[in-house]
């Protein structure tokens, strides 16, 4: 046992840290020696015991305790010692912090970490095509393997919709495909960009909906050897065509554009470069559908966990962000809608499946990437249940009648392709399978 005296010594700055933000639930630290801080209970909210391994980490996480407290859990000098079922601590952790997040954020030297990000966010932010692809390549080339143990069995590696809460994953990102298909006001013979692809979901699914040509593009060399494996297994590589290219390579027309979890990998020196692109691809009578992450609080910054372990170069825009850099573009918002919960229910699922997989992840990379990755889910979870994060979708188009002018019609079209799914969903679901074995 270290010395009581040295300990209380060694170990100030995170009980007064905690005792000035801790005000809903409570949070006891245990140190090195085994001495407990109490913090907290002066509203209602979750219990978590916090125990740190080293005496050093004490003035590290209090100095920059978003990014230093991240760290030390991904190394293992801050666990949690009481962890529920569904993770090794990240979400107790996590949860009791957003809760007081507030009062975090007030702090002086959480005030000058963010304040220092905002003053280099543009040069962090800048994402010319040789840097997007390194910031991909960190992040989704990191094996498909990875990606299958947790997503759905389509792969949709974004925001699903939860109609009435009772659906499975599957089902959900099914209905989120299906939502954004009918907003795109499909008619055959069509010519479809699907910017920023993924493992080729909503191109297989708008391809089967109806009779159009789909062009996906990415620049994860793992996305598009399953996308395309995939097309050809259902035989619908003719009209369904995947590249590996930056979208401001692309240089054809079409008549629809759709967007789905890549706005958040623009840049914010990027936006309107980006709406321009959008506008130029679309004919006449062309119409984009944008689905985005993003905050109903003013332009910030990204997380500096996030910034420096998951996302390089991301960016989720305010929506205020979003509409200037459209206003400059010339094109028609005719329709806006902003998810609020759906993505904390979908990152939960996610987080489940990590756990449930959890040890043959950590056998595929190593214990640190588990919790880094545990960590990351969490967070991002808590960002949207307790945070200020939501989704966008911003229906855009060339001419302000390229859509109807009332949204009946979101409804009815919803009804006509629930009722095709069943001839071709179950086909779709299972040429993942067929290409990932």
């Amino acid at each position: 046992m270290g010395d009581p005296v040295g300990w209380r010594q060694a170990v100030k700055h995170l009980p007064k840290l905690f005792a000035k933000t801790i005000h809903k639930g409570t949070l006891t630290l245990i140190g090195p020696d085994g001495e407990t801080h109490e913090a907290g209970g002066r509203e209602p909210g979750p219990h978590v015991t916090l125990k740190i391994h080293d005496k050093a980490l004490d003035w590290k996480i209090f100095t920059n305790p978003e990014l230093r407290a991240a760290e030390a859990f991904m190394e293992g000098g801050l666990t949690v010692e009481s962890p529920s079922e569904h993770g090794d601590g990240a979400w107790e952790l996590l949860e009791i912090f957003f809760l007081n997040k507030r009062n975090f954020d007030l702090t002086p030297n959480q005030i000058f970490w963010r304040g220092l990000a905002r003053g280099v966010r543009r040069s962090a932010q800048n994402n010319p095509i040789a840097r997007s692809r390194e910031n991909v390549r960190h992040h989704y080339d990191l094996g498909n393997d990875l990606y299958r143990r947790f997503l759905c069995d389509d792969l949709q590696y974004s925001c699903a919709y939860f109609e009435t809460g009772e659906e499975t994953l599957d089902e959900a990102q099914t209905a989120k495909k299906r939502h954004i298909a009918a907003k795109m006001c499909l008619k055959p013979g069509q010519r479809v960009l699907d910017i920023g692809c993924g493992w080729g979901g909503m191109a297989l699914y708008l391809a089967h909906a109806e009779d159009v040509h789909v062009t996906g593009v990415t620049l994860s060399e793992e996305q598009l050897s399953v996308a395309k494996g995939r097309a050809e297994a259902l035989g619908v590589a003719d009209r369904v065509e995947f590249r590996l290219q930056d979208y401001r390579d692309v240089p054809e027309t079409f008549d629809r554009v759709v967007s789905v979890g890549m706005l958040e990998h623009v840049g914010i020196t990027q936006l309107t470069q980006y709406y321009l692109k959008v506008r130029d691809f679309l004919g006449p009578g062309g119409v984009a559908l944008i689905h985005s992450i993003s905050s109903k609080a003013p332009p910030g910054v990204t997380s500096p966990f996030l910034r420096k372990y998951i996302f390089p170069g991301g960016y989720a825009p305010s929506l205020s962000e979003a509409a200037a850099s459209l206003e400059k573009c010339g094109l028609w918002l005719t329709d806006c809608e902003i998810w609020r919960v759906h993505y904390a229910d979908t990152l939960l699922e996610w987080r489940k499946r990590f756990q449930a997989d959890r040890s043959a992840i950590e056998a595929m990379y190593d214990v640190q990437f588990g919790r880094m990755w545990e960590f990351y889910l969490a967070a991002c979870e808590g960002a949207f249940r307790y945070g200020a994060s939501n989704v966008f979708q911003m229906q855009l188009a060339r001419e302000r009648d390229d859509v109807p002018l009332h949204r009946s019609y979101i409804a009815e079209a919803e009804a006509a392709l629930r009722a095709k799914e069943a001839e071709f969903m179950p086909a779709v679901l299972r040429s993942t399978g067929t290409v990932l074995g």
